[in-house]
């Protein structure tokens, strides 16, 4: 993980003098004739962001992820800190810290926005230190939201009492993380939030707003049960859309319909069959590859076609959506 550490932006200072280096670091920015805040409304943030790479993260992953959280920081001003543990069998015993800073216009020319990142690369043995280390590094009196990411054990990740107990949202994203992750007993499973279900919220608005053009209790008629067919890479994306129909079904009138689930390696990310025992029909597929979809219905008033846009949320949008929505 040092690999990854290394790999990051920024300016390797001591841990102990975080916060006089991001000082230092934006005078000398300035002294350059770079970007750097003019005032202390360009550096105004709203939230406290920690991001955690987990021990399955590659580099290049965390690179990726890395930059979702700059852009993510582009809208919504915030102090990101980043962790980056060791490997168990690391022998160092330090932490170490870098530090990293960019500025950008907002709406106007004169609205200038600059995000301020923490890296922490800490060995096994300094764990039990680390979120003390963190709540220095954030800033005070803000909400603080946890994003562990690529964790490899939900047990190992439950020892991060502060940061679990203290958000206000913890981001998981259920296609990379442990099968227990979202059934684990968190200390507040209540802020818990999947990223998979963020990123799917066009589906799920797109299927809904086009059902709702029906009566309930005509979409429920005849409802014998519900296929649901996709891709493989869209696996934990079918699994929340499979849940949410079941859902909204419910809401409907339909208490105990059942939706299978299908993956197949071909063909669209997702196709979608209601199974009735009378005339109706509704059929949707989403193409995610070519950002196209399809609708046909016939719920007895007439056969209707509609074509549709198909995407899910960038990882940036999707990280705005469970934290604040």
């Amino acid at each position: 993980m040092s690999e990854i550490f290394n790999a990051l932006p920024g300016i390797e200072v001591p841990v102990g003098s975080i916060k006089h280096s991001l000082t230092r670091m934006w005078d000398d920015t300035a002294a350059a004739g770079g970007d750097a805040p003019t005032h202390d409304d360009a550096k105004a943030t709203q939230v406290n962001f920690v991001v955690q790479l987990g021990l399955h993260t590659t580099v290049e992953d965390a690179l990726e992820q890395f930059q979702t959280a700059v852009r993510f920081s582009r809208r919504y001003p915030c102090r990101v800190v980043v962790l980056c543990p060791m490997p168990d069998d690391s022998t160092a015993t330090e932490i170490r810290a870098k530090i990293y800073g960019e500025c950008h216009l907002g709406k106007s020319a004169g609205d200038k926005r600059c995000c301020e990142f923490v890296m922490l690369n800490y060995p096994f043995a300094s764990r039990p230190y680390v979120e003390n280390q963190v709540s220095i590094c954030l800033s005070t009196d803000l909400p603080l939201y946890y994003w562990p990411h690529r964790f490899v054990s939900s047990a190992r990740i439950s020892q991060f009492r502060y940061l679990l107990s203290r958000s206000k949202r913890v981001l998981i994203d259920s296609a990379l993380t442990p099968d227990d992750a979202l059934t684990y007993p968190w200390p507040k499973p209540e802020v818990v939030r999947d990223l998979a279900h963020a990123r799917l919220l066009p589906v799920r608005q797109t299927i809904g707003q086009f059902l709702s053009a029906y009566a309930p209790a005509t979409i429920i008629d005849g409802l014998r049960g519900v296929t649901l067919t996709h891709q493989p890479a869209v696996a934990a994306e079918a699994r929340v859309l499979a849940k949410w129909l079941k859902a909204r079904l419910a809401d409907c009138g339909a208490k105990d319909v059942v939706i299978e689930t299908r993956e197949r390696a071909e063909g669209v990310s997702f196709e979608l069959d209601f199974n009735y025992s009378n005339a109706h029909h509704f059929h949707w597929r989403g193409d995610l590859a070519h950002g196209s979809g399809h609708f046909e219905a016939d719920f007895g008033s007439g056969k209707t076609t509609l074509p549709t846009a198909v995407s899910l949320l960038s990882p940036e949008a999707a990280l705005g959506e469970a934290m604040f929505f």
